[in-house]
């Protein structure tokens, strides 16, 4: 008796999916067109909700670049600094659901004075925001520019080759020793990525949150680590069909970078912000205290080199660096010049991701001959690294 033979479907199946699809919008703009016609008229005052995203001081002005956070349009009819009332030019209509707008305050502000800006609803509610010390914002120039790029090779790219002239040195380590300095890196980066989650956190909580706050850095770090993941097996998927056996140390080496490269970024951006509102303290404190911290960054670029066959080319080593330390320039540009938490949070949790995606990729690198990640070498290593970047980061008063 012959088997029975499958049918095709009469309707291909993209053609099915996107029926559905049609089909689900229509009743979504149906609800949303006539649903709330349908309710009750929600009883109370409008929940009005206004955050500042971003304030910025020029001789003579205080201008707050606002978004609006609540259910509710917001409409400002009154602004009080210090309770003293001031005038102010901003948008004559209602500030929409999510809708950004920008309210120019004349007020003769005095540089590092405290000022409490009061701004009165329509309907009467009154919503304050503090600042701190009035600094003037610097401007989005070449000076401004030429600064964060000086700041990020002091801070990025300087310590982290500075680090990697250790390589030599770890060349000529046994294998133990090696097995140390692979947990010593795999130390480095976890810390660093505890140490992006907690800032990325911090700055979370102050932002707006108008689209999302925790869930930026989460989402950064998923998207990160994901995304490091496809690479990492697109890569040895064409190794093993060119016949290499392995990951190759400059493999390993360059997703390491990328990680902390990733870092510096959210940390460059952490540092462009305390710039532009006056809370960070330049000087020779913070390029050495930075530098410090950012050497043992290139230490754990250069661990995995040093059990390779031949020395690298000095070009790709400093293109390891440059990797590793350019983008702290990038993120100090953004930082100082849009100053968005979000993207800050957002951009941290990327780094964090990434690194988290590195360290997963090295673990294997601890194992001792019995194939044990956690040994006494390897566990020695780990806390060696934390314990280091822990010590180096007290020095960094930014």
């Amino acid at each position: 008796m012959p088997a029975p033979t499958a049918t095709r479907p009469v309707v291909p199946t993209w053609v099915l999916a996107a029926i559905l699809v049609a089909v689900m919008a229509v009743v979504l703009a149906g609800l949303a067109l006539v649903g709330g016609d349908a309710l009750p008229e929600r009883q109370g005052p409008p929940v009005e909700q206004l955050a500042v995203e971003r304030t910025v001081l020029e001789p003579g002005t205080i201008e707050l670049r606002l978004r609006n956070t609540g259910p509710d349009a917001v409409s400002v009819a009154q602004i009080f600094v210090n309770d003293a009332y001031a005038d102010f030019a901003g948008p004559g209509d209602e500030i929409g659901r999510l809708a950004s707008a920008s309210l120019k305050i004349d007020y003769p502000w005095q540089d590092g004075s405290p000022y409490l800006v009061s701004m009165l609803t329509s309907t009467g509610a009154v919503i304050e925001h503090q600042i701190a010390a009035a600094v003037e914002t610097p401007a989005p120039d070449a000076g401004l520019f030429g600064l964060m790029a000086l700041l990020g090779t002091y801070v990025g790219i300087i310590p982290v080759l500075l680090g990697m002239l250790l390589l030599p040195v770890l060349r000529r380590a046994s294998r133990p020793w090696m097995t140390g300095l692979m947990a010593f890196t795999v130390g480095l980066l976890a810390f660093l990525a505890v140490d992006g989650t907690i800032e990325g956190l911090d700055i979370a909580g102050a932002s707006s949150q108008a689209f999302g706050g925790v869930e930026l850095l989460f989402l950064g770090a998923g998207l990160a680590f994901l995304a490091l993941t496809a690479v990492d097996r697109m890569v040895s998927a064409r190794r093993a069909g060119a016949g290499a056996a392995g990951r190759s140390g400059y493999a390993a080496a360059l997703m390491v970078a990328i990680g902390i490269g990733l870092h510096n970024l959210g940390e460059g951006l952490a540092i462009g912000s305390a710039y532009a509102i006056g809370e960070l303290a330049l000087g020779a404190f913070l390029v050495v205290g930075f530098a410090a911290h950012n050497t043992t960054e290139g230490l754990a670029i250069a661990a995995p080199l040093s059990g390779g066959p031949g020395r690298p080319p000095l070009a790709r080593l400093l293109g390891l660096g440059v990797i590793a330390g350019a983008p702290a320039i990038l993120g100090g540009i953004l930082g100082a010049t849009v100053d968005n938490a979000e993207l800050t949070t957002f951009l941290l949790g990327v780094g964090v991701g990434a690194i988290v995606q590195v360290v997963v990729q090295l673990a294997s690198t601890m194992r001792d001959g019995s194939g044990r990640i956690l040994n006494p070498v390897s566990v020695g290593g780990l806390c060696a690294g934390m314990i280091a970047l822990y010590a180096t980061s007290l020095l960094v008063a930014a």
